[in-house]
């Protein structure tokens, strides 16, 4: 009888609502086996992104759309435990675009090998896509200063936690905004930020002018809708706003509102700007060897949230939406 794995495929385009259990189906199907030149994955890790769900609801065109039945698309990290490809010998760790699944063949086009002198996750944490957009926003978009303030909101989280440390190093004032005591205590004790604001504790405009009574130079945002807005509302001149997520809008129709404070970009004489950081893809190499750098000296803290259990993507999916994730959030396939 030939052996079997598990698969997650999409069931329903979450549009407009949050994400439900009836999303996906998990099925059971036959294990691929490697063919001359591909070795055989099994899977290790499985990493989360809150562009998943927009992914899944078929928003934006710089991937292609998802059907009902595909697999669910994700990235994992996983190991060569069959080979037909002398360059990939077993025990190799592999990164890449898997999908939600317990096995995976490849011939290695696309896939990464994973950084030995870090902790496996780190390829799908510091080194995977979150570092590597806050690398693309800060450096590519921001584009600071030494001197300047930087705000980054959902600074917890895993690439805002990046964001507001590289801005740190580069020798800029740093303000994060975060939910709850715990979360900011980590960025000022930890992660080196100036200042933490704890959005749940009201009145965010007012924590923002009180801590940026010059107004901010570089803008990072990570959550879109009111959080946006109260960022508009503190840039200085010529500031540079960074649209980079949106977390906020995946609850509404997964079309944004826009910030009433728009306008504060003409006042300001400020831009903002978005991006796409697979578009940045022929500088992965070298952001990676930078970040990697920066680790091994001590200078980048970050906190990985692992879950446990293939059975629990879907669950380990919604934490970033509910905002009990702290860190990137991965998921142990045991």
């Amino acid at each position: 009888m030939a052996e079997t794995m598990r698969e997650f495929r999409l069931a329903a385009h979450p549009r407009g609502r949050a994400l439900e259990d009836g999303d996906f189906s998990l099925v059971e199907v036959p294990r691929p086996a490697p063919g001359p030149g591909e070795v055989l994955l099994k899977l290790r890790w499985l990493a989360f992104e809150p562009a998943q769900k927009g992914w899944m609801e078929n928003f934006g065109d710089y991937v292609a759309p998802m059907a009902i039945g595909d697999v669910m698309r994700g990235i994992g990290l996983g190991e060569v435990i069959e080979s037909r490809n002398p360059a990939l010998p077993v025990g190799t760790l592999l990164t890449g675009m898997t999908g939600w699944r317990e096995y995976v063949v490849t011939d290695g086009e696309g896939y990464d090998a994973v950084e030995p002198a870090l902790p496996p996750t780190a390829m799908l944490s510091l080194l995977g896509l979150t570092g590597l957009t806050a690398w693309v926003g800060l450096f590519r978009v921001g584009k600071p200063v030494t001197g300047d303030t930087v705000l980054v909101s959902g600074a917890a989280g895993a690439t805002g936690s990046i964001v507001g440390q590289l801005a740190r190093i580069a020798g800029c004032r740093t303000i994060g905004i975060a939910g709850g005591e715990a979360k900011c205590r980590w960025l000022t004790e930890e992660a080196g930020f100036d200042v933490a604001l704890d959005y749940k504790a009201g009145d965010l405009k007012a924590q923002l002018r009180a801590a940026a009574p010059g107004g901010v130079h570089v803008a990072y945002d990570n959550v879109g809708g009111p959080t946006l807005d109260a960022m508009l509302g503190v840039i200085a001149h010529g500031a540079r706003v960074v649209i980079c997520g949106g977390i906020s809008r995946y609850e509404t129709g997964g079309k944004p509102t826009g910030p009433g404070n728009y306008f504060n970009l003409v006042m300001r004489r400020a831009t903002m700007g978005g991006f796409i950081v697979f578009d940045h893809a022929a500088d992965y190499p070298d952001i990676r060897r930078r970040l990697t750098a920066l680790a091994l000296a001590g200078s980048l803290r970050w906190q990985v949230d692992e879950q446990t259990g293939f059975e629990n993507a879907p669950a380990t999916l919604r934490r970033l939406f509910e905002g009990a994730n702290f860190g990137k959030q991965v998921l142990r396939i045991s």
